[in-house]
C-alpha cells in the first residue's frame, strides 16, 4: 500500500470533487474554526455573566432575551425568502434581479421595523415587566428600561443581519460566521471589564449584548457593500415592491414555520420561569448550552448546504444531493455516540464549568440529549426541503406542533418537573423525524405528488 503524505491528503480534500462540494468543504472547515472559538467564548461567558449579576438575574436576562427573540420572526419570512430567491438569481446569472430582491427586502423590513418600534415605544410604559418575568415588583422600572434598550437595538440588528443572509445565500457562510464570532468576542471583553469596574448591573449586561452585534453588523455591511458585494448593494432605484410577491409567496410559509419554531423551541424558558421561578431557568440553560456544542457542531456542516441545495436543485444535480444526504446520515450516527459520551460526563463537566452551587439534574441532561439527537436527524432533511422550497407539509405539521407544545409542556412540567417541559418538544419533534425523510425520498425519486411536492 502506497503511503500518502498528510499534506497531500489535505490538498486533495480541498481541491478534488464537485466545485460545489469543494466550496462547501472550505466553508465548513473555516466555520468550524470560528465556531470552535465562538463556542469557547460562549461557554466562558456563562460563568462570567452569572458571577457578574448572580444566577437569578441571569435567569431573568435569559427569559427577557427569549421574549425579545420572538420578534426575530417579524420579517414575515422575508429573510429566508430572500435567501432562496437570491441564490436562484445568482445561479442563473441574473445580477440585477438579485440586487432587486436585496433592495426590496431591505425596504420592506425597514418599514416593518419602524412600525413595530413605534408600537413598542407606545406600549412599553404600560407593561408590567416584573409580572411578565415573575420577578419582585421593585424591579419593574429597571426591567422596563432594560426592555427598551434591548428591543431597540434588536430591531436595528433585525435589519442589518440581512447582510448575513445575503453572504450565506451566495454560498459564503464562513464569511457570515465571522460576524457572530466578533460579536461574542467583543461582548466577552466588555463584560469582563464590567466585572472589574462595576457591581452586577442588569442594564449594563443587556446593553453590551444588544449593542455589540449591531456595531459589528453595521461596520461589516458598510465594508461588503462597498467592496466585494457592491453589485448587490441595496439601492432605492432597485426597490420594486411588486417583487415582494416573489419573496413573500415563499417567505410567508417560512414565516409561519419560524413562528411555530419560536413557540415550539423558545417558550421553554418562559414556561419554566412561571412554573418554577426564574432561578430554575439557569440550570435548564446550562444543560442546553452544554449539549448545544453538538448542535452547533452539526450546524457548521449544515450551514453551507441550504443554498447549495438550491443551486443543485435548479441545475438538477440530483446525484450530488443524494451523496450529501447519505454523508450527513453517517455523521449523525457519530453525533449520537458523541451525545451519549457527553451525557455520561455531564455531571462532572457541570461541576467544573459553573461550580457546585448550580445543580443540574441528570433527568434534564437525559431529555436534553434526546432533544439534540432528534433535532439533528430532522435538520438533515429540513435543510434540503428549505433549500428547494418544498415546505408546505412542514408548514402544517409545525403549526400543529406549536399549538400542542405549550399545553403539553405545561402538563408535563407540572407532573414531571423542569425536564417535562423539554420532553414535550422531544415528543412532538419525533413526528418530524418520521415524515421529513419520507418527503425527501419522494422528491429525490421524482415520485412526490400533492402536498409532498409543495
Amino acid at each position: 500500500m502506497l503511503w500518502t503524505s498528510p499534506l497531500l491528503l489535505i490538498k486533495n480534500f480541498f481541491t478534488q470533487g464537485n466545485e460545489r462540494s469543494i466550496n462547501a468543504k472550505k466553508n465548513i472547515v473555516f466555520i468550524a474554526m470560528l465556531k470552535g472559538f465562538s463556542i469557547a467564548i460562549s461557554l466562558f461567558l456563562v460563568p462570567v455573566t452569572i458571577h457578574y449579576v448572580n444566577p437569578t438575574r441571569y435567569g431573568i436576562w435569559l427569559t427577557l432575551s427569549s421574549i425579545v427573540g420572538w420578534f426575530n420572526f417579524f420579517d414575515i419570512g422575508l429573510g429566508n425568502g430572500l435567501r432562496n430567491k437570491f441564490a436562484e438569481a445568482v445561479a442563473s446569472g441574473k445580477t440585477e434581479l438579485a440586487r432587486t430582491y436585496v433592495s426590496t427586502t431591505y425596504a420592506i423590513l425597514i418599514i416593518i421595523i419602524a412600525i413595530v418600534l413605534f408600537i413598542f415605544f407606545c406600549i412599553n410604559p404600560f407593561l408590567n415587566w416584573a409580572k411578565i418575568l415573575n420577578t419582585p415588583a421593585d424591579m419593574s422600572g429597571e426591567l422596563r428600561s432594560l426592555a427598551l434598550i434591548v428591543f431597540t437595538f434588536f430591531c436595528l440588528e433585525f435589519v442589518m443581519q440581512l447582510m448575513t443572509t445575503i453572504i450565506t445565500a451566495n454560498q459564503q457562510p464562513a464569511k457570515a460566521s465571522v460576524f457572530g464570532f466578533l460579536g461574542n468576542l467583543f461582548s466577552l471583553g466588555i463584560i469582563y471589564l464590567l466585572t472589574k469596574t462595576t457591581s452586577g448591573n442588569l442594564i449594563y449586561l443587556g446593553t453590551v449584548f444588544s449593542v455589540t452585534p449591531v456595531l459589528v453588523l453595521l461596520s461589516s455591511s458598510l465594508w461588503f457593500y462597498t467592496h466585494s458585494y457592491k453589485k448587490y448593494a441595496p439601492s432605492v432605484k432597485f426597490v420594486k415592491f411588486h417583487f415582494a410577491r416573489d419573496l413573500m409567496s415563499l417567505g410567508i410559509k417560512f414565516f409561519v414555520i419560524q413562528l411555530a419554531a419560536v413557540i415550539f423551541y423558545q417558550t421553554s424558558n418562559i414556561i419554566i420561569a412561571h412554573l418554577f421561578g426564574p432561578q430554575e431557568v439557569t440550570p435548564y440553560n446550562i444543560a442546553y448550552k452544554y449539549f448545544s456544542v453538538i448542535t452547533m457542531s452539526f450546524s457548521i456542516i449544515m450551514l453551507p448546504l441550504w443554498s447549495a441545495y438550491t443551486e443543485a436543485w435548479v441545475k438538477r444535480d440530483i446525484d450530488w444531493i443524494k451523496n450529501t444526504i447519505n454523508k450527513l446520515i453517517l455523521i449523525w450516527g457519530l453525533i449520537v455516540i458523541g451525545v451519549v459520551i457527553m451525557l455520561l460526563l455531564s455531571t462532572f463537566v457541570y461541576r467544573m464549568w459553573v461550580g457546585k452551587e448550580i445543580k443540574v439534574s441528570i433527568s434534564i441532561s437525559v431529555v436534553m440529549a434526546a432533544y439534540v439527537i432528534v433535532n439533528g436527524w430532522c435538520g438533515i432533511f429540513s435543510q434540503f426541503l428549505n433549500g428547494v422550497g418544498k415546505i408546505k407539509l412542514q408548514l402544517y405539521i409545525s403549526t400543529i406542533g406549536a399549538i400542542l407544545n405549550i399545553p403539553l409542556a405545561i402538563f408535563l412540567g407540572k407532573h414531571f418537573g423542569i425536564y417535562g417541559v423539554l420532553l414535550s418538544t422531544v415528543i412532538l419533534g419525533a413526528i418530524s423525524a418520521i415524515w421529513s425523510p419520507i418527503q425527501y425520498k419522494k422528491l429525490i425519486n421524482n415520485t412526490a405528488t400533492g402536498i409532498w411536492n409543495k
